[in-house]
């Protein structure tokens, strides 16, 4: 195989990646959206739609490895072969936090609701964000801006705390809300463990492992 041909086949791995990515943003998008509005049909939707995500997965692996297998690549190339294969496992998670979170949607469909949707919406936006920044600081080499994106995550953080809080504060208040804010509490996480899936992990393995694809 030629250099060009190999930096072609390359440059599709990535591609596929992104178009995942796309695929777990709208996701996301949507789920949340049918949880605001108590739209079942786009929660349902959702539900469905994450079998795609599945199978842009394990499509994309299966090329990574026919890719190892077939044409030995060197240092450089292995390591955005097994980065993009590392990727693509933490898109589908994604997939499912989203999945998770229109499943709440549907259990919380018929009952009032509890208080107004503010912070979700806006944790999903900074994850989303946060999702979408990391796979072009993936694509362009760019440690430092894959490092920037972890004080983002902090903004979740918080207002993971926030919402935790005070719905806990309803749940104490008045228990008959207990079931729909402990719903509530599990949208949130799903939301919180999306945008931690977004970010190289600062001391960990797993965040030394992506940094080392941006040249670092």
């Amino acid at each position: 195989m030629t250099r060009a041909m190999l930096e072609r086949q390359l440059a599709g791995l990535q591609g596929d990646m992104f178009m995942m990515g796309e695929m777990v943003e709208s996701a996301v998008e949507r789920a949340v959206e049918a949880l605001k509005t108590r739209d079942v049909e786009l929660a349902r939707r959702v539900i469905a739609d994450d079998l795609n995500i599945n199978r842009k997965r394990y499509d994309t692996e299966d090329k990574c490895l026919e890719l190892i297998a077939t044409q030995q690549p060197l240092a450089g190339d292995l390591r955005t072969i097994v980065s993009v294969l590392h990727v693509t496992v933490d898109l589908e998670r994604m997939g499912d936090h989203a999945e998770g979170i229109a499943k709440i949607a549907l259990m919380l469909a018929d009952e009032p609701p509890l208080k107004p949707y503010i912070d979700i919406p806006r944790m999903a936006d900074v994850a989303i964000d946060m999702l979408m920044s990391s796979l072009e600081a993936f694509k362009d080499r760019d440690a430092a801006r894959a490092r920037a994106i972890c004080d983002q995550d902090d903004q979740v953080d918080a207002l993971y705390e926030q919402v935790y809080h005070e719905l806990l504060t309803h749940m104490i208040k008045d228990p008959a809300s207990t079931q729909r804010a402990t719903y509530l509490i599990w949208a949130a996480h799903n939301l919180e463990r999306i945008a931690d899936r977004g970010v190289p992990r600062r001391g960990t393995d797993r965040g030394a492992e992506r940094l080392q694809v941006l040249g670092r």
